[in-house]
């Protein structure tokens, strides 16, 4: 019997779309919202405490009835249920995925090969829980007996976008007398800058590595070690200062750290998704273990209502089909998540990471190259910034870039109409790109002929509303989940294992090659391409006249 599914692009449910679309590519937003006065009605969907009006996209009831039939087809349910019941979904490295377990606040067991990993799961939150609050309370305290002041997280990827993405995200909730810090960049500017005023015998480091060999978060951690130890002088101060969140005890008591002092993680939670794990120690040291706790309640809800909304009203569904819809029908190449909320700007970089290093694969997962596109590109900044940098591209340029744009009701710092004309703004520029404005609108307004092209809008700009009451860590977990999900649902699409990273892994090995050469006291023997060897050539050149 052969297992083998179909290629995506042969199935008859694919071929429906692709007719669909030569037959409503001429649609206009003006049209079906002219056409249907309830399609905002129809097309928007309140749950977990969030509405999603998707009306304002270039679908009918016939395109949505068509993508959940092609949702189907690929058995996302199946899948999604494969997930969550902890089988080896991850093929390529053979581990569970379970990054939902880290939520699970019903704590109903989570097997993998057999063992319930629940207890494990709460112990290290627990573990979290003690240690966060005596480092709040002052009975945590350095080595020359002060208090904590000063937090200083050293990682990279998913040990750093996910906490610092959260902290921001949650600022109004942290406890202002501990300042956070995050250093990922292996250049030495991020970790000299970071530690520029900072006093070492008030400063702890969270070191995060699952392995503790990261080159760029090792290389960090070793100077603010020495850096710590220029001052306090004593070895033993490491370990007063120091904490790590990894899975190598061995290293990391080579390193100074107290075995006590090391935060456990798993090998079923992947970096991208590891923000609910130990990786985000930093962010419950600032919002206190009560508040994460709210978070972790938001990422269950959401996976709740993955798990058991129907699909004409499940969030990440409609999201990951609409995302299919433009990426593989139309050719959208980008996608653009826009927050209006300052506190979220971080958002989007962290949604780079948790789309494109999943969804950016080339080969499916029988070992085929894709004849489709997978992952888009993800970007975007907070409005209104955006308005005044690239929204120009995105009413009057020649691509199309579907948008999600992220709001809040209710404001955290309620200062005179800032709020008011914030939304004001979210509002108005997703009518502003579904509807344009035509020539006959700006002749009326008495616009010169001359200037029509120019300020002629075309509109059918598609975009999402995502709304919500406020940003707290209830809501914040629920709006992490909606897209953890919805690219865990397009990568069952694309047929694409999204939980691997291989892709990483190539420049990393080249690195460890080159930064020999680049260090040895005489030339060496270069053999690259004629391009990087003439490159490190002319580095070692610069070098040597800088000395």
């Amino acid at each position: 019997m052969n297992d083998t599914p179909p290629l995506l692009n042969t199935r008859p449910e694919w071929l429906a779309l692709e007719a669909h679309y030569r037959q409503s590519a001429r649609l206009h937003l003006r049209d079906l919202f002219a056409a249907d006065p309830r399609r905002a009605e129809k097309f928007t969907v309140t749950a977990e405490d969030l509405l999603l009006d998707y009306s304002k996209n270039l679908v009918t009831e016939e395109t949505m009835r068509l993508l959940h039939d092609l949702a189907a087809a690929v058995e996302w349910e199946k899948a999604r249920d494969a997930m969550f019941s902890g089988k080896i979904i991850n093929r390529t490295e053979q581990r569970a995925v379970l990054h939902t377990a880290l939520r699970n606040r019903n704590n109903r067991p989570v097997l993998v090969g057999g063992h319930d990993i629940m207890p494990d799961v709460n112990r290290v939150l627990a573990k979290m829980a003690d240690f966060a609050n005596a480092v709040r309370d002052g009975s945590w305290h350095g080595y020359t007996g002060k208090p904590v002041v000063n937090i200083v997280n050293i990682g990279i990827g998913g040990s750093d976008l996910g906490p610092a993405m959260a902290c921001e995200a949650l600022r109004p909730y942290a406890r202002h007398e501990l300042k956070t810090y995050f250093v990922s960049n292996i250049h030495a500017a991020h970790l000299s800058e970071a530690l520029r005023d900072l006093r070492p015998e008030e400063t702890l480091f969270i070191v995060t590595s699952k392995t503790f060999t990261t080159q760029e978060t090792m290389t960090n951690a070793r100077t603010a070690r020495e850096w710590l130890l220029y001052t306090l002088k004593d070895r033993e101060a490491v370990a007063r200062h120091f904490v790590a969140v990894s899975t190598n005890a061995r290293e990391v008591a080579a390193f100074g750290i107290a075995p006590d002092n090391m935060f456990e993680f798993w090998d079923w939670v992947g970096g991208r998704y590891s923000l609910c794990s130990a990786v985000g120690l930093a962010l419950m040291l600032a919002i206190g273990p009560e508040y994460f706790t709210e978070m972790l309640k938001g990422f269950h809800a959401m996976d709740r209502h993955f798990q058991e909304a129907p699909a004409e009203g499940n969030l990440p569904l409609l999201l990951a089909m609409l995302g299919v819809w433009y990426n593989n029908f139309f050719g959208a190449q980008s996608h653009a998540i826009l927050p209006y909320n300052q506190y979220l700007s971080r958002f989007p970089a962290y949604l780079q990471q948790a789309d494109m290093e999943s969804n950016g694969k080339s080969i499916d997962q029988q070992g085929r190259r894709v004849a489709w596109q997978t992952g888009p590109i993800i970007w975007g900044e907070p409005g209104t910034n955006g308005q005044h940098a690239f929204y120009q591209l995105l009413h009057q340029g020649t691509k199309l870039v579907p948008a999600d744009f992220i709001g809040c009701c209710r404001p955290h710092c309620p200062t005179g109409d800032h709020h008011d004309k914030l939304m004001a703004n979210f509002f108005a520029q997703t009518a502003a790109l579904a509807f344009g404005r035509t020539q006959e609108e700006l002749r009326a307004a008495g616009t010169p002929e001359e200037l029509l092209p120019h300020k002629t809008f075309e509109g059918n700009r598609p975009t999402n509303t995502i709304l919500a009451e406020d940003l707290n860590p209830h809501l914040l977990g629920r709006l992490i989940a909606l897209y953890e999900h919805k690219i865990f649902v397009q990568g069952v699409i694309w047929n694409v294992y999204s939980f691997d990273q291989w892709g990483v892994q190539l420049g990393k090995e080249l690195a460890g090659c080159i930064l020999p050469e680049l260090q040895a006291a005489a030339d060496p023997e270069l053999r690259h391409d004629a391009s990087t060897n003439a490159l490190i050539r002319h580095y070692r050149l610069a070098q040597h006249r800088g000395l």
